[in-house]
């Protein structure tokens, strides 16, 4: 038997972080028996979640929009990837000014703390997080979207976001460190852990294995991608927690290297490999092309000998990532960018103008005009769209099932997932992006039997029984960028009016009124599918 030896199981080296200070408030320090111990009033933690989830709804980590920016300036960059990437900046310099969210989906709020045992705060931690929490969706133009179970099947939306998802853990020292978290269900939807073996520990292996799972992660979560790749870990929350925290670059500075205690590390070897297949698989910036992600974290763990936990994680688009930290010197706070514009070329690329199509033509008259193109061809919308989600579709189906009609409205308009952010005053719509397909997967062929579905708008790619549908009875789905809901808000819905379901909330029955709304044909009339032609 070796010798007792502990390894701290992530031994990040530095923080390379940028922070600014929020106050100096709230913070003292107290002696007991010759040591110091740092005291946090409670309201100091209120501020500073409060800041923090307010800070992420609204910036990005300069980091990553220089990555955005970057595809802009590559010449193997396909036409797509370059459309996606500008509407992603541009609808950063939107959300930067503060009234709306850089996407609708304002997500579940997550904290992620390191209390030194030196640190005396005298209360309820989690509780006073989740004050400040409370606040910043209570005051700011986001969003509810948490639902709270009553029975096993009936839920509803408490209206305030909460509950958080705040896990505190024990540390050495005087200071408290934070991961604060937006995390929207797009990207959370596209987090697997799988249970491998030993077996699949081998060059050939796990590259037939990445190449197979990047597939099911799809353009769903709004890309390009910062993927976790982990491997390993003593358990299999051990490994999902560590999918989490790499997608957000917590992990970046972790060692290079595995010792004989254990030591999390990077291996870089992999992330370059696995960048390449990504880059391979031509899935692109949701609609084609190189940048389905923008880099690759690989982390490996140490194991029980008879499991091989194996977990794949993104941090989307809308990389809603932000560290803060408490000491002696005050609260401080992450600099995220405040001026995204500055990243923006002022001339843009040369693209083929896209397609027109009005939307308050007959329902026939559109089906006709589409026919005429093929898949991944540009379009510019104007005109209708009646806006639903799961429960809304829910509801209709239970309504088909009883024998009652499918409301005209969903036969005469062409249907949007989506689900809006709080209207900001004097503007005609809060955020309000694309919401993932996939979830109304299982409605199309009932409804499209009854002309109802008969042209679709949402993101992320879908099921063989969507393009089964789409051919057997006429029907089309559009794909939207996923991401720029700010942009799209500001720039191209004019007017949004409730029309079924008031009751839902954010999930209600809506009709909006859009123009110059980008899309791109994604299945046809014809069986045909763009991503299952990757």
């Amino acid at each position: 038997m070796s010798d007792f030896f502990y390894q701290k199981p992530f031994p990040i080296k530095d923080d390379t972080t940028k922070y600014r200070l929020l106050t100096k408030d709230y913070v003292s320090t107290i002696e007991v028996d010759g040591r110091k111990f740092l005291k946090v009033d409670p309201k100091g933690l209120e501020l500073l979640s409060q800041e923090a989830m307010a800070d992420v709804s609204f910036y990005l980590r300069t980091a990553h929009l220089e990555k955005v920016a970057k595809i802009l300036d590559d010449p193997e960059a396909s036409d797509n990837d370059r459309f996606v990437a500008r509407t992603l900046l541009e609808n950063a310099a939107v959300a930067a000014e503060g009234q709306l969210p850089s996407c609708q989906d304002t997500g579940t709020a997550i904290v992620m703390g390191k209390k030194g045992e030196g640190v005396i705060t005298g209360s309820n931690d989690a509780e006073a997080l989740s004050r400040g929490i409370y606040e910043t969706y209570k005051e700011r133009n986001l969003r509810y979207s948490q639902v709270v179970p009553l029975t096993m099947t009936e839920e509803k939306n408490t209206g305030t976001n909460l509950p958080a998802q705040i896990d505190i853990y024990s540390d050495q020292g005087n200071s408290y460190e934070f991961l604060f978290m937006a995390k929207g269900g797009g990207s959370a939807n596209k987090t697997f852990l799988y249970q491998q073996t030993k077996a699949l520990l081998n060059e050939e292996s796990l590259t037939a294995f990445v190449k197979e799972k990047l597939k099911s992660i799809g353009t769903a979560a709004c890309p390009p991608y910062h993927l976790a790749f982990v491997v390993g870990g003593t358990s299999a929350e051990a490994n999902m927690a560590t999918v989490k925290k790499a997608s957000a670059g917590y992990y970046d500075h972790l060692p290079t290297e595995g010792n004989m205690g254990g030591q999390a590390f990077r291996d870089v070897e992999w992330e370059e490999k696995i960048q390449k297949i990504c880059q391979e698989s031509l899935i692109g910036a949701q609609f084609g092309g190189k940048y389905f992600t923008h880099d690759v974290k690989v982390i490996r763990l140490p194991r029980h000998a008879a499991s091989c936990p194996v977990g794949i994680g993104v941090s989307c688009s809308a990389d809603r990532n932000i560290k803060a930290k408490i000491n002696e010197d005050g609260i401080w706070l992450e600099e995220l960018e405040k001026d995204p514009r500055r990243l923006i070329p002022t001339e843009e690329s040369q693209m083929d103008n896209p397609v027109e199509i009005d939307l308050n033509r007959p329902m026939d008259e559109v089906l006709a005009e589409l026919t005429k193109y093929p898949i991944k061809t540009r379009l510019n919308l104007k005109g209708t769209l009646i806006v639903a989600r799961d429960i809304a579709h829910a509801r209709i189906k239970e309504m088909l099932d009883n024998g009652e009609e499918m409301p005209e409205y969903f036969k005469n308009h062409p249907i949007y997932y989506a689900g809006p952010a709080k209207t900001p005053e004097g503007m005609p719509s809060g955020s309000f992006g694309p919401t993932t397909a996939g979830r109304m997967d299982p409605y199309v062929g009932p409804f499209q039997a009854k002309r109802g579905s008969m042209i679709m708008l949402a993101k992320g790619n879908r099921s063989q029984q969507v393009t089964d549908a789409c051919n057997e009875h006429g029907g089309f789905y559009l794909g939207s960028i996923g991401g720029p809901a700010a942009i799209l808000a500001k720039e191209n819905i004019k007017s949004v009016e409730l029309v079924d379901f008031e009751d839902l909330g954010m999930e209600a029955v809506r009709k909006i009124e859009i123009e110059n709304f980008p899309a791109f044909i994604i299945v046809d009339d014809k069986g045909n599918d763009f991503f299952a032609e990757l």
